[in-house]
């Protein structure tokens, strides 16, 4: 809803299971990790292309939708290392805005530091720089959805088109994002637009104003050139006299479903906020914020828990500041269900976001766009789920378990990320350097000094004297062959270095 500014200054459970396929007892056993290929949707989960279900656990990456025309933070951080932390936190999805800005012909970024990192950027086009952002996260094990945010850098917009932007334009620019992803299951679905909100309407068959003709139309015309994508379609602001977010009220969905040519690629997606970005009446009722399932199955979780539809939470976020943010917050990732309890069979969602610099939520990073906060990051771990595969080859001969097989293996590297003397941060990063997928893994290390832990994020610890041993956390104990896992972790005192560690895995 008022999102203002936040847009001014801004404007990511199917464990890795194998899938042995012997047919005969010298024949290779085919592994594939769970979310392989493209997806599609049966009722309201949304399932790879072998049919496993799976979790959109995820994370907004912004900043080719402003005047950059990039993702925000290559001026601090190479693009590969944004990738590989977010993937070490549990986030398995980006969700990667853009303006249409991006697919004019020669349009560079802006604010990409060279200097030792983000070599292989230099000279690209945005779209060239978002291609080698797809490709790296494909290989690390995350999809991507593409977002259409804005008509072009200047800002947001209430419908889909503007006087300089018609609905032609970003027809033919989203169809060219799908031929060009083609092929590539990296990116498995495209928001059509971003955040609808009144004179939009939903139903009311004005087609310049009606969202749900305009998305079929869009839906329609992407699936004519890439049939395999998820097409994402946003609720409106009203409908029916109810207000809610931006693009959060879904509530005509029962009576006026989006219809698309393709069946099984409908994902509905909305978006929740807090009071750090605007206050709305239920946050002040006297029952809040036990009234906050009933607000969100009226405006959106109806249409999953009817089985109408997936539904994914495309942005939610907050300063964390306001004691009514927090149990919002709180209530909201119990209300999306835990991923250890229901596995995949929850809602989707991304947060918003990755960047620090959006001005009333803030991110998971903090200003020098490298230290994790914490805290935030903390609320969303019931609900982060498995990364997905990157078609690493599975075990030889005999199937898993067979006589001869491999027994998984992975090395651990510890770093020190700061110290200030009373006290450090630090993170551990775990390789599978074997050919079998782990289940499970465990670290162990042991100080000289008289260091503790104090917080520990990604892994659960126990500690006796100086010896400490850190077990995986429920998401991120599947690491395919070749990949990697990281945790972190606050100590007391500082100074105390890197020691050894070993690892060992299931």
């Amino acid at each position: 809803m008022f999102r203002t500014l936040r847009r001014a200054l801004c404007v990511a459970a199917a464990l890795l299971l194998p899938l042995a396929g012997v047919q005969s007892a010298r024949a290779d056993a085919a592994a594939e990790a769970a979310g392989a290929g493209y997806w599609h949707t049966s009722g309201r989960q949304i399932l790879d292309a072998a049919g496993q279900p799976v979790r959109i656990a995820g994370i907004n990456w912004f900043g080719f939708e402003t005047a950059n025309h990039v993702v925000h933070g290559l001026w601090a951080r190479d693009y590969k290392s944004m990738i590989d932390q977010m993937r070490s936190l549990g986030y398995n999805t980006i969700r990667m805005p853009y303006s249409d800005d991006i697919l004019k012909p020669g349009t560079m970024p802006d604010s990409i530091s060279h200097d030792g990192k983000n070599t292989d950027l230099r000279g690209l086009t945005s779209l060239q720089v978002l291609d080698k952002i797809v490709a790296y996260a494909g290989q690390s094990g995350l999809k991507i959805v593409l977002d259409r945010h804005r008509p072009d850098a200047a800002g947001q917009s209430a419908l889909w088109y503007t006087a300089s932007v018609p609905e032609s334009t970003w027809i033919t620019n989203l169809k060219a994002l799908a031929t060009r992803y083609k092929g590539d299951s990296t990116v498995v679905g495209i928001d059509l637009h971003n955040e609808p909100h009144d004179p939009a309407c939903w139903g009311c068959g004005d087609t310049s104003r009606d969202w749900r003709l305009a998305a079929q139309r869009a839906g329609n015309a992407v699936l004519s050139v890439n049939p395999e994508l998820l097409i994402m379609v946003e609720g409106v602001q009203s409908f029916d006299g109810t207000n809610g977010w931006w693009g959060g009220n879904l509530m005509g969905v029962a009576q006026y479903p989006v219809q698309l040519d393709v069946p099984n690629r409908l994902v509905y997606s909305a978006h929740d906020y807090a009071t750090s970005v605007a206050q709305q009446s239920w946050f002040t009722d006297p029952s809040f914020p036990a009234n906050m399932p009933g607000i969100w199955d009226k405006y959106w979780g109806y249409v999953f828990k009817q089985n109408i539809a997936p539904v994914w939470l495309g942005e939610f976020g907050t300063t964390l500041q306001p004691a009514v943010d927090q149990k919002w917050l709180a209530e909201l990732v119990k209300y999306l269900r835990s991923t250890s309890a229901y596995g995949a069979d929850g809602f989707h969602w991304t947060f918003w976001s990755w960047n620090p610099n959006s001005g009333d939520t803030g991110g998971i990073l903090k200003d020098d766009w490298q230290t994790v906060d914490t805290a935030k990051d903390a609320y969303l771990a019931p609900i982060k789920a498995p990364g997905f595969g990157t078609g690493t080859p599975g075990p030889g001969p005999g199937g898993p378990g067979g006589p001869g097989d491999p027994t998984p293996t992975c090395t651990a590297a510890y770093t020190v990320g700061s110290d200030w003397g009373g006290g450090f941060n630090a993170e551990v990063k775990v390789t599978n350097t074997g050919t079998l997928p782990l289940k499970s893994w465990k670290v162990t290390w042991t100080w000289s000094g008289s260091q503790k832990v104090t917080t520990m994020w990604n892994a659960t610890h126990t500690q006796t004297g100086a010896t400490v041993t850190a077990v995986n956390a429920a998401h991120n104990g599947s690491v395919a062959a070749g990949g990697s896992a990281s945790f972190g972790f606050g100590g007391t005192p500082g100074g105390g270095g890197a020691p050894s560690v070993s690892c060992s895995a299931t």
